[in-house]
């Protein structure tokens, strides 16, 4: 199954261990698997296992992961009068000291270091939360598969109708190429007749010989072949699925010139409308593949 690296997960609970917990979880296309985390820093001790659970779900993409908690314990945190009072007093007296008025806001006095507490046993309290926020994170990676794997399917049909259509017009370059060599023959011949005006007879050879080279030239047969076995791989790969991601990044490139070779090697214009039409394929290839893992 063909994966893509765009996808959102989700899970929430409210009873883990005294916390409120909300994870999200969004990838983007990415040549590398790079795992983020940002939120309640009390966890970020899990980050490790975190990205290992990450690690064992996927392989390419940016993942960022938002962890959301919000204490539900009473607990949580409570005010130290001592210092607080201690804190009162040196204001107190250094307003006197220097002759201004002292600063009454509570507001102001809370927001000084160590006049709010946080639990005394704060880390053991996120710690032993490890088991269930893991699981919860695992619940938001599974979603984020599921929409990944969702949007692989997506990417399938498109690429393979997108490759189907550039093989079609390849036919037709193909069945094109003699009537080209032809038309290149007859003009070849024009030409020279009408620059000697019958005063000087054409060796037959001659011609002949100018009409090889010619078509030695315009030849793409080998252009062709390699574009066929290129589709044909791209095919295969689609069908395998997994993590093709970078072989069909490098099998777009090499279509790409073979296009291009194909286009630069013959004049014709109808030939030109075509390896145009194959260019836009090939595009709309490369820019869906940038999103396979």
């Amino acid at each position: 199954m063909l994966r893509s690296m765009t996808g959102f997960g989700a899970a929430a609970s409210e009873e883990v261990g005294g916390y409120a917990v909300r994870v999200e979880i969004r990838s983007v296309n990415h040549r590398h698997l790079l795992v983020k985390m940002r939120g309640a820093g009390q966890f970020f001790f899990l980050e490790g296992e975190i990205e290992r659970l990450v690690k064992q779900r996927m392989s390419r993409g940016s993942v960022s992961i938002h962890i959301k908690a919000t204490s539900t314990s009473e607990k949580s945190a409570r005010i130290n009068p001592v210092v607080l009072r201690s804190y009162r007093t040196e204001i107190d007296g250094l307003a006197a000291e220097l002759g201004i008025e002292p600063a009454r806001s509570v507001e102001s006095l809370l927001s000084l270091p160590g006049v709010i507490d946080a639990p005394e046993d704060g880390a053991t309290e996120t710690e032993h939360l490890a088991k269930p926020l893991l699981t919860l994170i695992d619940e938001a990676i599974l979603q984020l598969v599921e929409m990944r794997e969702s949007e692989g399917n997506a990417l399938t049909v498109d690429l393979n109708r997108n490759s189907k259509a550039m093989a079609a017009v390849l036919t037709k370059i193909e069945g094109r190429m003699p009537e080209v060599v032809k038309a290149h023959q007859e003009s070849l011949e024009k030409r020279v007749n009408d620059l000697l005006e019958g005063r000087v007879a054409v060796n037959s050879q001659d011609i002949a010989r100018e009409v090889a080279v010619l078509a030695d030239r315009l030849d793409v047969s080998e252009e062709v072949a390699r574009l066929r076995s290129h589709l044909d791989q791209f095919d295969t790969f689609l069908e395998r699925g997994g993590d093709i991601g970078r072989k069909l990044d490098f099998l777009v490139q090499e279509i790409h010139r073979e296009i291009n070779t194909i286009g630069s090697k013959c004049s014709d214009a109808q030939v030109a409308h075509w390896v145009v039409d194959a260019k836009t394929y090939a595009e709309r290839l490369r820019e869906q593949v940038q999103n396979v893992e």
